[in-house]
């Protein structure tokens, strides 16, 4: 019975990480069965060496929302802690290499699912373009691809996500089972993620992220990948090349540039003004336009102005610098843990590709995070945490050169959550 409950924990924990890809509901009540599973269960509670920062993170939001004046309106942020679990399911559930290779393929798998759905999507408005003889770019940009996510910025840092495991997958591991399902998956994420159109997913996340994972596979194919880029960036689409080109030659208020920058500038005035304590938790929104500095004309391009496009500074001028502090200190945790693992660990460790995986995520993330808010999207912070959750238990004792495991049998595993897939 006992044996029943753990291995229930571990399936529940997977449909969460499925489902986050389609539904985050879903997703976020599977998680919540996985936790109840595992407390009943005798099987030992673990959790990441993350706990100070993780904790004084959590702290400083609470202080933040209490001293706004509005704790109530800060509570959506107070309720996003649970968000946080999957990195203790994750890190108590998952036990072997096999096992982490198994979710890395389904979610590539579900990825490709929604790649191919983004296709469709793009398809549809380029047919549109034809019967209408529309061939403007910002036909284009109204309305981007979401695959079967609900936003185009969702999308893409899922996708991206997706592709650098899967990639680190297909550079590093050793077992070779999977692998062609992982190659033929690959060419789709990437398409979708170009033709998604969001700059910060692939001209910055994800360049930055794959070419760390080609520079310590195959250098020279990151040479290769350069140039032709440059090529491709002649023969691409128009509003890829176009969208490619918007990053120094903006589409006046078309492109997001200007909006943008009133966004950084106004969350910098925020911070000087609040720096300990910030406004509080969701309080971006109904205080933005007190803080919009005078040169700046009116009305706003168009343009989101609910937080800033940028964790570093929506993290500070709602919690402080202190807050913003904790939440880096506990990314950097997981940064230099998984570089250390990749020193001290033998170059034919199987291991290494969760590590490597692990790695480019976390460059992939933070770089993209000067761009978009994307760790305050829950089926975002939920695909990083369990990132980082598998990197450490690829380290725990017992769990990292388990030769004799299968990833067809870990498929098996999992498959009871994919098979509750729907659209």
């Amino acid at each position: 019975m006992i044996a029943a409950v753990q291995r229930a924990a571990f399936y529940l924990t997977c449909g969460s990480l499925v489902t986050i890809l389609f539904s985050i509901a879903l997703s976020q009540l599977l998680m919540g069965i996985a936790l109840a599973a595992l407390v009943v269960s005798t099987e030992e509670i673990r959790f990441p060496p993350v706990r100070l920062p993780l904790a004084l993170f959590f702290l400083a939001t609470v202080i933040a929302a209490l001293v706004s004046g509005h704790p109530m309106e800060g509570l959506p942020q107070i309720r996003k802690f649970y968000v946080f679990a999957i990195l203790l399911l994750v890190y108590s559930t998952f036990r072997t290499l096999a096992q982490i290779r198994g979710m890395v393929l389904v979610w590539a798998g579900i990825g490709c699912l929604s790649a191919m759905s983004s296709l469709v999507q793009f398809f549809h408005r380029y047919q549109q373009a034809q019967q209408q003889q529309i061939q403007s770019y910002d036909f284009y940009l109204a309305v981007r691809t979401t695959g079967f996510a609900s936003h185009w910025m969702t999308f893409g840092a899922e996708e991206m996500m997706a592709a650098l495991m899967l990639a680190a997958l297909l550079f590093f591991s050793r077992e070779r089972a999977g692998k062609w399902f992982g190659w033929t998956c690959l060419p789709m994420l990437l398409i979708a993620l170009v033709l998604g159109l969001t700059r910060s997913v692939f001209l910055l996340g994800l360049p930055l992220g794959g070419a760390y994972l080609l520079w310590h596979w195959k250098r020279w194919l990151l040479i290769a990948g350069v140039i032709g880029a440059f090529i491709a960036v002649l023969t691409i689409p128009l509003p890829v090349r176009e969208r490619v080109l918007s990053v120094v030659r903006p589409h006046g208020e078309i492109d997001s540039n200007m909006h943008r920058t009133i966004t950084r500038r106004t969350g910098w005035e925020m911070v000087k003004a609040h720096p300990w304590f910030g406004l509080g938790p969701e309080q971006i929104k109904p205080h933005f336009d007190e803080y919009v500095p005078a040169d700046i004309p009116r009305p706003l391009p168009p343009g989101w102005y609910g937080h800033l496009h940028n964790i570093y500074l929506q993290y500070a001028a709602e919690r402080g610098v202190p807050g913003l502090l904790m939440i880096l200190w506990l990314i950097g945790r997981f940064f230099v843990d998984s570089l250390s693992w990749l020193r001290k660990s033998a170059t034919k460790s199987e291991a290494r590709f969760v590590w490597y995986g692990a790695v480019a995520v976390i460059l992939a993330i933070l770089a993209e995070g000067f761009f978009e808010y994307n760790l305050g999207d829950s089926e975002v912070l939920t695909m990083f945490l369990a990132v980082m959750g598998w990197a450490y238990s690829a380290q725990r004792s017992g769990a990292m050169e388990t030769e004799g495991d299968n990833v067809s049998e870990t498929m098996a595993y999992a498959a009871p959550a994919e098979a509750g897939i729907s659209r």
